[in-house]
């Protein structure tokens, strides 16, 4: 009930939003001049996404994103955080800009706009073009000044019109997941490719963030970051300082450079990599930041692994608690606890939930319906949440659920549903589920209020 969510704890102007990313749910890999990316190439080799999915078609959006600025209007949401696929805009990963891809963007952020929808968009959720790829990809350092100049085409052609910007999603999985773990794109598991994936990720931040505001004056530029809550699994010591090493691994590495701080010592000796310094990259990662981005999923649990690879730190499951469709653990003060420790310890100025959101098997009833009370559940609480930690000073702006379209779950395939929207994805027909109808409540009666305050 919405009773039980806080809602004048949220400012007037809050931002109510969804999110997608680009290769999830665009589909037409290889219309509008769009090249192959590294998720292109990693759906397509066998034994590495679900059921042999590929993003191939996913929601079709590129042909009905106007539907699905329909639905954002009937969720009544006023903010949509959407990705800019960079193979669609430079194909070649530097060079040429495509400008068909540059239009197929244009055209979306002015309906989006018509709908009194503020578009946010994310220049790096994860589709390196293949090309730069096949020249080392992120763990070479052309390739943060590829993602500058690209970066640069699109804050150019969409910053008279989009203000919020992010250079990065999760850094942390495109580096640990994708060159460390193998589990997504490029499918690497290798440590010394991970971090100097990691440090170049971060150094294009800090390249990007300068290149958006140069082309961009108004731009408000901010990085999204996937942040746990990390507890020993254990009293022992040994499991303690695995806790330890794993908030360097997940949390303190992505958030003590663009702060300032430089990279965590304690990690670097445990990494044991030489980080590719040059002069100046330190402040360049640490460009000051206009907001930060919180994408949250689930709290960790861990032990000491000395015999695992670094940060030699394994995953717990604990028995007896709620989860959900991914196996994932539901926390949700672990929200609070975050945007907290951001506030504090990280002392950001304006924070934005730009993920959260829950998996859980969908049911299509015989009317066409789909009622999804855990969905629903999950939201309320971690809404509920965000609003006990606005209330004790953290500077929360706006809550982007996670996601508008069920959608290519990366290596999951199309097996797991986050959306607020069903999609079949045989007819791609679209339909909101209880939760959307939740959300969409929510925010009715937020706005309600805001405007009677006004």
């Amino acid at each position: 009930m919405s009773e039980r969510i806080d809602l004048a704890a949220f400012p007037h102007d809050f931002l109510w939003g969804t999110a997608t990313a680009a290769y999830q749910i665009e589909g037409a890999v290889a219309e509008g001049g769009r090249s192959p990316s590294i998720w292109d190439t990693f759906s397509h080799t066998p034994g590495k996404v679900a059921n042999g999915d590929t993003g191939d078609t996913a929601c079709d959006h590129y042909h009905r994103w106007r539907e699905d600025v329909g639905l954002m209007r009937r969720l009544g949401v006023n903010a949509y955080r959407l990705s800019v696929a960079w193979p669609r805009v430079v194909p070649d990963g530097r060079g040429a800009v495509n400008p068909a891809g540059l239009a197929f963007y244009d055209e979306l952020v002015d309906a989006l706009l018509e709908a009194g929808v503020t578009p946010s968009v994310t220049l790096y959720h994860w589709d390196l073009p293949q090309v730069l790829q096949d020249h080392g990809g992120w763990p070479e350092r052309d390739t943060a000044f590829a993602l500058a100049d690209y970066a640069s085409a699109v804050a150019d052609r969409l910053g008279d019109r989009v203000t919020l910007w992010a250079t990065l999603n999760e850094p942390s999985c495109s580096a640990w997941i994708g060159h460390l773990e193998g589990r997504m794109a490029p499918g690497w598991t290798d440590l010394t490719a991970a971090v100097r994936a990691s440090y170049h990720l971060l150094l294009g931040h800090g390249l990007a963030t300068e290149a958006i505001r140069a082309a961009a004056p108004a731009a408000r530029v901010g990085i999204v970051n996937n942040l746990s809550t990390v507890h020993p699994a254990t009293d022992r010591p040994e499991d303690g300082e695995a806790a330890r090493r794993h908030d360097g691994h997940v949390n303190r590495w992505w958030l003590d450079p663009v702060h300032g701080r430089g990279f965590p010592a304690d990690m670097v000796e445990t990494y044991g990599v030489e980080l590719p310094v040059l002069g100046g990259d330190l402040e360049t990662i640490a460009a000051p930041l206009d907001w930060l981005g919180l994408n949250y999923y689930f709290p960790a649990y861990v032990a000491h692994d000395p015999g695992g690879p670094a940060p030699y730190v394994r995953s717990v499951r604990r028995e007896g608690v709620p989860r959900t469709g991914m196996d994932w653990e539901i926390d949700a003060d672990g929200i609070e606890t975050l945007l907290l420790r951001l506030t504090e310890e990280y002392g950001a100025r304006k924070i934005y939930v730009t993920e959260n959101g829950s998996a859980f098997p969908d049911v299509v009833r015989p009317d066409g319906s789909i009622d999804d009370p855990e969905r629903q559940d999950y939201l309320e609480r971690h809404l509920a949440a965000c609003a006990a930690a606005a209330r004790k000073g953290a500077p929360l702006a706006g809550y982007f659920a996670w996601s508008l379209l069920d959608n290519f779950e990366w290596a999951y395939g199309y097996d797991k549903r986050f959306g607020l929207v069903h999609v079949d994805y045989r007819t791609q027909v679209r339909t909101i589920k209880g939760s959307g109808h939740r959300y969409a409540d929510i925010v009715r009666v937020h706005r309600g209020r805001s405007h009677r305050a006004a």
